[in-house]
């Protein structure tokens, strides 16, 4: 799999996370590890800054639920608008996580 057909795998995915739920980077990236030979939480992450603008960027985690870094507020306005539990700054990843 070219680094440009990852790209592609990666935003599908994130679009198909439905409304209410969220995946991590790495949930992304464990996802996906079979299929294109990558398992990188990070690779994920910098794909998510350079090419998620287009999908429901703000569905995408990381681990501990903690939201999109420098996109917080929208991350956490559009989030609790489709009814995502929060416990403080964090996503309750145990209620709201999904997989594929």
């Amino acid at each position: 799999m070219t680094p440009e057909e990852y790209v592609e795998r990666v935003l599908t995915l994130v679009e198909s996370i439905p409304e209410g739920r969220v995946m991590s980077y790495g949930a992304i990236a464990d996802a996906l590890a079979e299929s294109s030979g990558r398992n990188s939480p990070r690779q994920v992450g910098t794909i998510m800054a350079r090419h998620g603008g287009g999908v429901p960027w703000h569905r995408v985690v990381s681990s501990s639920g903690r939201l999109p870094p420098g996109h917080e507020r929208e991350a956490r306005a559009r989030l609790l608008a489709e009814g995502v539990p929060l416990r403080g700054d964090r996503v309750v990843i145990a209620d709201a996580g999904w997989m594929p």
